[in-house]
C-alpha cells in the first residue's frame, strides 16, 4: 500500500499490519499528536495520500474531525464497532478487530469529493427520515446497517449526513443500501424517495 495510514495506537498499527502485510503506519498516540507528524501527515497526503484509521468511538471521531480540519484530502476507513470491541466488551479500537474485518473495512475506503472530482446533490435530514435513516425507533438499526454497506461506519443520524455529504453518495447508493439493509435486519419498510 503506497499510502500512509494514520491510526490512533501501536496496537492499532500492529493489527492494520497484520491484516495488512507492509504498510507504513503512523500511530497519533491518541489526542497527543505532536506538530511533527501533523507536518509529516501533511506532507504525505500531499506526495502519496492518506488513510485515516480512528477507532469507531467518540474520541477517534474528534481525532478524525481534528485531522480533517488540518489536512486536506484524506481518505477515509471505517471499521463497524462490533468488529472493534475487544472480548469482554468493556474497549473498542482496531487492535481488537479480526485481519478479515480490516480487509473488509478497507475495501470500503471513503473519498472526498476533491477526489472523485463528482459533485452530487446535497441531501438533508429529511432524506433521512424519508428512507427510516432518522426519525424512529428503528432508525439506529437501519442506519447503522446502512452504513456499514455503504462503508461510512456506525454513527448518529447528523454524523451519518455529514458523513454521506462529505463523500458524495449518491440517492441511488443510499436507496440500494437502505433497501438491502432492510433486508438483512428487518429494522424498517424501505423507502424511496
Amino acid at each position: 500500500m503506497r499510502e500512509l495510514i494514520v491510526v490512533e495506537g501501536r496496537g492499532d498499527a500492529e493489527a492494520l499490519r497484520r491484516a495488512l502485510g507492509d504498510a507504513e503506519i503512523l500511530w497519533t498516540e491518541g489526542f497527543g499528536l505532536t506538530a511533527a507528524k501533523l507536518a509529516y501527515i501533511r506532507r504525505a497526503a500531499a506526495e502519496r495520500g492518506v488513510i485515516i484509521c480512528t477507532d469507531p468511538d467518540h474520541a477517534g471521531e474528534m481525532i478524525r474531525a481534528k485531522l480533517d480540519r488540518r489536512v486536506a484530502g484524506l481518505r477515509h476507513v471505517y471499521l463497524p464497532q462490533a468488529a472493534a470491541r475487544n472480548r469482554r466488551g468493556d474497549d473498542i479500537g482496531w487492535e481488537y478487530a479480526c485481519p478479515e474485518a480490516i480487509r473488509d473495512a478497507f475495501r470500503q475506503i471513503q473519498l472526498t469529493p476533491e477526489q472523485t472530482g463528482e459533485t452530487p446533490e446535497p441531501l438533508e435530514m429529511t432524506d433521512l427520515t424519508k428512507w427510516g435513516l432518522a426519525g424512529s425507533e428503528a432508525s439506529r438499526k437501519l442506519r447503522y446497517a446502512t452504513g456499514r454497506l455503504l462503508g461510512l461506519g456506525e454513527c448518529n443520524a447528523k454524523q451519518f449526513l455529514l458523513r454521506i455529504n462529505r463523500f458524495q453518495i449518491t440517492r441511488q447508493e443510499i436507496e440500494a443500501a437502505v433497501n438491502q439493509a432492510f433486508e438483512q435486519t428487518g429494522a424498517n419498510e424501505p423507502k424511496n424517495s
